[in-house]
């Protein structure tokens, strides 16, 4: 469940100088650098604290302060026959569905209450639901925007918060609209305790979104050794080349058309194309997959580049030794 703001406060820290936070005045936290005797002020927006080191951030603090925290990019809300239609065409995942599964009962082997922190958790990720509704995993979130589903607003190439706090992190559709991927990855490696999961999900071969604030793509090798700093549980496919098949045909049509109308049309005409993604091999999936996911533990000893060469398991794997296929699992 969600906990208050109340009960983020004495964790947060300064993302500049990672000190702690004091209370100015009611509108406002201050921190203050004990080396250089430099004062950091951060406004609090509707009882939201914003901590974003505005100087080292694609978001202008005029901006966001502005427009009181909203969010850059429309998000639009769907009921009806449009919501209808969103589910048809953007399903649940059951690779999403089967992960959240498995953090949960590793989680709940931990002492309670498990602490967990979302990563860009503006609205509930798809699939999430269970995380929220779990009376003993105590949600923690932020994004660069204020929502009802965050305690303070942040960008997490700075997370403003206490080292080695978490149990878990999660990072869904995130990763590809942050600047530097592999700082945040680090970011999220420095909250976490010494035996703290991350669950990240994050696009392979998909169309851009959110316009100007998206920037990376990466195949399931990226992916994994993005987070080389962590013991590999599982990892693979989220969302097949069906998927892929169906949001191109949409981008294709949009693109010949100059209409996003016309692109929905096709996408709709197309639905079907994500149920083939069950009956394509996993190795082949991972070779057009839509999106990746990454599951890991916490560790002190990263993977090499040569154990990444072995860790491909799509469907242009060399002829390997039987020891090569046996460390294949970094």
């Amino acid at each position: 469940m969600l906990v208050g703001v109340e009960d983020c406060i004495p964790v947060m820290r300064c993302p500049r100088t990672r000190s702690e936070l004091k209370l100015l005045d009611p509108d406002t936290f201050v921190s203050k650098d004990v080396e250089t005797g430099a004062t950091y002020k951060y406004k609090i927006v509707h009882g939201k604290p914003i901590l974003i080191d505005f100087s080292d951030s694609v978001l202008s603090e005029d901006a966001l302060l502005n427009s009181a925290a909203q969010s850059p990019v429309d998000r639009h809300s769907h009921s009806g026959v449009s919501g209808s239609i969103k589910k048809l065409l953007s399903p649940q995942k059951e690779d999403t569905r089967e992960n959240v599964r498995r953090i949960i009962v590793d989680l709940e082997k931990k002492q309670r209450p498990v602490r967990l922190l979302i990563v860009g958790g503006g609205s509930i990720g798809h699939g999430m639901e269970a995380i929220y509704d779990h009376p003993d995993i105590q949600v923690f979130s932020f994004d660069v925007y204020d929502s009802p589903y965050v305690q303070f607003v942040a960008d997490g190439h700075r997370i403003p918060l206490q080292e080695e706090y978490f149990d878990a992190v999660i990072v869904q559709a995130v990763l590809e609209h942050v600047l530097q991927p592999a700082q945040v990855v680090s970011e999220i490696w420095r909250v976490l305790a010494s035996d703290g999961v991350v669950y990240a999900e994050t696009p392979f071969m998909q169309q851009v979104h959110e316009g100007p604030y998206d920037f990376t793509r990466f195949t399931e090798s990226g992916h994994r050794y993005l987070f080389r700093d962590f013991e590999r549980i599982s990892s693979g496919v989220n969302g097949g080349p069906g998927i892929q098949f169906m949001w191109s045909v949409d981008h294709l049509v949009r693109g010949l058309f100059r209409s996003t109308k016309a692109g929905k049309v096709a996408k709709l005409a197309f639905f079907w194309t994500q149920y083939l993604d069950r009956f394509i091999p996993p190795s082949y999936a991972q070779d057009g997959a839509s999106g990746v996911y990454f599951y890991g533990r916490k560790s002190q000893y990263p993977i090499s580049p040569q154990d990444i060469i072995k860790h491909y398991q799509g469907a242009q794997q060399p002829v390997r030794s039987a020891a090569d296929r046996q460390s294949a699992g970094s």
